[in-house]
């Protein structure tokens, strides 16, 4: 898998981090806000918000295991 940061900055009281996720050829945009906090690095926001990202990131690589194969209504099996 591969991360890139697609957009970076601050919204209010908070830091917007945004990524494009690439696997097998395909890519997720999303988007996670982290609180600001005084002394914070660029990459310990990305950090953060990488976390919070996770779980939905684990579920669109798990759903995308099926895209693509062959159904066989028959055998109710993948071919």
């Amino acid at each position: 898998m591969e991360y890139q940061i697609k957009n970076f900055q601050t919204d209010n009281d908070q830091k917007l981090v945004g990524f494009f996720v690439k696997n097998e050829g395909k890519t997720l945009a999303i988007d996670k806000r982290v609180p600001l906090s005084a002394g914070k690095s660029d990459e310990q926001y990305v950090q953060e918000a990488l976390a919070l990202a996770q779980p939905e990131i684990d579920e669109w690589v798990a759903s995308q295991s099926i895209v693509g194969r062959k159904w066989n209504p028959q055998t109710n099996a993948f071919e």
